[in-house]
């Protein structure tokens, strides 16, 4: 019987071999406890495929020792390389001393899914033993649908917690005070009630002056189409359908547009403006994906088809310039609306997506099919003279031929680990790391599994960078809008 303290050699030697190959340079740079867990998870994997190996069974700790030395070793070089991938964001680079600390990071995270591991395999043998005795034949099956209905019930147990949790967090009044202003929305004046906007629609309308800024909350209206409705007769009330550009932003799952959005929209266009947002969630956008399924889609397209019919019926030379923003799941949900770029392009006058999830489309279409040449980062799609991809200022200035409208511009930056990361990763080699890298990430090699975990691991990071990298778009925000709304 195997023992919870022992070792097993071909399991060690395999987990430290994955741990060394797992310093490889991901989308972001990282410290000592990123790197732990990165390689501790697919250490923790390698034990277990290295010890369903047939071998010898000795020498399991020496086996140990050694591989935790020359991880040790590997863990000095690397440092160096991750200190060269935080200069290219700008970041600050650990430290040798600090990055050694993911050699106890690594084992701590090994050893805790090694033990849950023998733990849940004890387990089952313990049943399929004591059920074994009294439904012979019927063991392994009942084991299996078992443990599928206990995992299933504890995870929608925890979702329904999770929803719960997130209304509540929805109701929070928050810091900012109801606006004076008519032209927004939760105001004395507005036909949206201040207190069924959420949090984040509160944020959003906050703030001095007379831009119009309109969001209808999950408690607004029952449905999409009624809240499409009651965001329609906001915009008329608040003025705008009378303003020169007119934007529908489809918010991330928790219902938030980024402060940064409408405010330099506005700086743009010199105030001349209006933004209009729609609640369809309260989860955040990770968990809004998996339990909300087509909801930002049906939103986005109930929105568009009430404000397109409402323009439709206004003279041409008295329409504002109708355009589409989205970030994030955001950019997923407003692409998802339409069949095809050719709709989109159809419906409105111009359209800003930001860090676009890899699952998008068409964004993902056409990246496939881009021109020939053109790098899977900075993509190019028939000369450029629809749609075009952008990940800093200097891309938008480079003369590219024509550019006609309405325009469509994704802005995406090489190391976004949103824009990147795939399941795909695990069986397949992108584009992307067989060409040269982009402005802000190392070389980096394809490792099956490894790399597709790290990308997971850099995904509860992509925030926790420098301004204009990772999934932080601001400071280029004021140049996609001139670019599209100008």
């Amino acid at each position: 019987m195997t023992r919870w303290w022992s070792v097993d050699p071909l399991g060690a030697g395999v987990a430290a071999l994955v741990a060394v190959l797992a310093l490889a340079p991901g989308l972001l740079p990282r410290d000592g406890i990123v790197q732990g867990v990165v390689s501790g998870g697919v250490a923790a994997l390698g034990y277990g495929s290295g010890a369903a190996l047939p071998g010898s069974r000795r020498g399991g700790r020496v086996v140990a020792l050694v591989g935790l030395l020359g991880f040790g070793v590997a863990l000095v070089v690397a440092a160096g390389r991750q200190r060269d991938a935080a200069a290219l964001i700008g970041a600050p680079g650990p430290t040798t001393g600090e990055f050694l600390l993911a050699l106890p990071v690594t084992v701590a995270v090994v050893g805790v899914l090694v033990v849950v591991g023998r733990g849940f395999r004890g387990l089952t043998r313990l049943v399929r033993r004591w059920l074994g005795a009294r439904l012979p034949g019927a063991a392994v099956l009942v084991v299996a649908l078992g443990t599928v209905l206990v995992v299933g019930a504890l995870g929608w147990g925890a979702l329904a917690a999770a929803e719960q949790s997130f209304a509540a967090r929805n109701d929070e009044p928050g810091p900012v005070a109801a606006p004076a202003s008519a032209t927004r929305s939760g105001s004395p004046a507005s036909l949206v009630p201040w207190e069924t906007l959420g949090r984040d629609g509160r944020r959003f309308v906050g703030g001095a002056g007379d831009t119009v800024r309109v969001y209808v909350g999950l408690e607004s209206a029952p449905d999409p189409q009624a809240r499409a409705a009651l965001a329609v007769a906001e915009l008329e009330r608040a003025g705008g359908f009378d303003r020169s550009v007119l934007v529908l932003a489809t918010p991330t799952g928790s219902g938030a547009v980024d402060p940064q959005v409408p405010g330099s929209l506005e700086r743009v266009r010199g105030g001349d403006t209006a933004m209009a947002a729609v609640q369809y969630s309260t989860l955040p956008s990770d968990l809004s994906l998996l339990v909300d399924g087509p909801r930002a889609a049906e939103q986005t397209r109930a929105l568009v088809d009430a404000v397109r019919a409402r323009l439709d019926r206004r003279p041409p030379e008295r329409r504002p310039r109708l355009l589409l923003y989205g970030q994030s799941l955001g950019a997923l949900g407003s692409q998802a609306a339409f069949t095809s770029l050719d709709e989109v392009r159809s419906r409105v006058d111009g359209v800003l997506w930001v860090g676009p999830p890899h699952a998008s489309e068409p964004w993902a279409g056409l990246v496939a099919g881009r021109d020939p040449g053109s790098p899977q980062v900075r993509p190019v799609v028939d000369g450029g003279r629809a749609v075009r991809f952008a990940g800093r200022a200097g891309d938008l200035a480079t003369p590219a031929g024509p550019w006609d409208t309405p325009r469509v511009l994704y802005l995406q930056h090489p190391s976004d680990p949103v824009v990147w990361w795939s399941p795909d990763l695990l069986r397949r080699r992108p584009d992307r790391l067989a060409e040269p890298p982009g402005f802000d990430v190392p070389g980096q090699p394809w490792l099956p599994v490894i790399t597709f975990w790290a990308t997971t691991v850099d995904l509860a990071r992509a925030q926790s960078v420098p301004p204009d990298h990772g999934h932080l778009y601001d400071a280029l925000l004021v140049d996609g809008w001139m670019a599209v709304a100008r």
